[in-house]
């Protein structure tokens, strides 16, 4: 009999430029080791708030158990919404409800860019980044933030061409822990309006500022689309609830998007999420930004950081060999770290996630400054 296709005769073009998450990969190790250190994945080491549970299970019980609108129930949209009125006070501002803040910025993308279009993503940078670009055709174009997170408006404008669609920003930024200041924002804000570039706003972290006022360039330009969630700041990470605001016409062609691909966010966590935003989140906010102090104190003698003043991270620069190298180590040491070139072009540093107990955190510590004096 003849043979019939291959697998690899099945798969698109764009695949090859799609690599598996290096996070997933450290994820999938965790699994496979006893016991191990586990300062890798950002995923809060708090359970979702009791109150949220319980409307959770309560919407299930009462039937909401079937698809809802598109666009989210608008119960939800409207809470949601009252919150971004108040902020931004933007006439033509719409809000809609998605699958996760990563279905948001899938959405955002594929109705944004065009093959061929370029977006700029700042060098460290949020893994799927890339990836997502180029699932719709685009081309990334980095911009390099070493050694310390600072934006520098020269290499923006020089990065800048007539094919550039987009910037995507992050802050505070994973992998970085970096939150920008008022001015940096407001100034990535005015260029890309000044230059009709969409500036999409990931701003999952918003919750977790250490060290000062969250800044969105929602403030100081009206065409901003941002992306937002309930994963972080509740723990809901499993839950895949998300939040999208932007301009009118830009929302009403995702909804519609969506309307074929996700279809709607999951029903019950819509109604557990009407209890989310009541809920107080400042203890736990307070908690990790102890933690922070505990990650940055103890490696800041030994290790040159990329500023932590938010999200889960720290960002250090590995003292010998490559980061690869220093990662590898410590994993021989049970201690799970990500390495820098996951999120990055460069192959110089490492990523610490805090979210974890503060033991684990004080032992993987411990163990970072003994290998740094190796």
């Amino acid at each position: 009999m003849p043979a019939g296709p291959t697998p690899d005769r099945w798969i698109a073009d764009r695949m090859r430029s799609i690599e598996m998450s290096g996070i997933r990969k450290m994820f999938e190790l965790a699994s496979s080791l006893k016991d191990p250190l586990n300062l890798s994945i950002g995923q809060p080491d708090f359970d979702v708030p009791q109150p949220i549970k319980v409307a959770a299970h309560a919407a299930i019980d009462q039937g909401f158990n079937g698809y809802t609108p598109t666009q989210g129930i608008a119960e939800l949209r409207e809470k949601l919404h009252v919150d971004v009125r108040r902020l931004y006070r933007h006439a033509d501002r719409e809000l809609f409800v998605t699958s996760g803040t990563s279905g948001g910025l899938v959405l955002a993308l594929m109705t944004t860019v065009n093959p061929g279009d370029e977006v700029i993503v700042f060098d460290p940078y949020f893994v799927s980044y890339p990836h997502l670009v180029t699932l719709v055709g685009g081309t990334t174009v980095f911009v390099d933030t070493y050694p310390d997170g600072r934006i520098d408006f020269d290499r923006v404008k020089a990065a800048l061409t007539p094919r550039t669609k987009a910037i995507l920003f992050n802050s505070p930024a994973n992998p970085t822990g970096v939150v920008y200041p008022q001015e940096t924002v407001r100034d990535l804000a005015r260029l890309a309006d000044q230059r009709g570039i969409l500036l999409i706003s990931d701003e999952i972290y918003r919750a977790f500022c250490h060290d000062g006022p969250f800044h969105s360039p929602a403030e100081f330009n009206d065409s901003v689309l941002v992306v937002d969630g309930f994963s972080k700041t509740y723990g809901m990470t499993g839950w895949r609830l998300g939040f999208l605001h932007g301009p009118k016409k830009l929302v009403a062609e995702m909804i519609k998007l969506q309307q074929f691909t996700f279809v709607c966010a999951p029903s019950m966590v819509q109604h557990a999420a009407l209890a989310a935003s009541d809920h107080d989140t400042a203890a736990v906010v307070a908690e990790y930004q102890r933690k922070r102090d505990r990650v940055r104190d103890g490696l800041r003698d030994r290790f040159e950081l990329f500023p932590p003043s938010g999200a889960f991270y720290v960002f250090a620069k590995a003292p010998w060999g490559t980061g690869t190298e220093f990662v590898a180590e410590a994993i021989q040491r049970n201690l799970l770290i990500i390495p820098g070139n996951v999120f990055s072009r460069r192959d110089t540093h490492f990523r610490v996630s805090y979210a974890a107990p503060e033991r684990t955190i004080d032992q993987g510590v411990d163990i970072l400054c003994q290998l740094a004096r190796k």
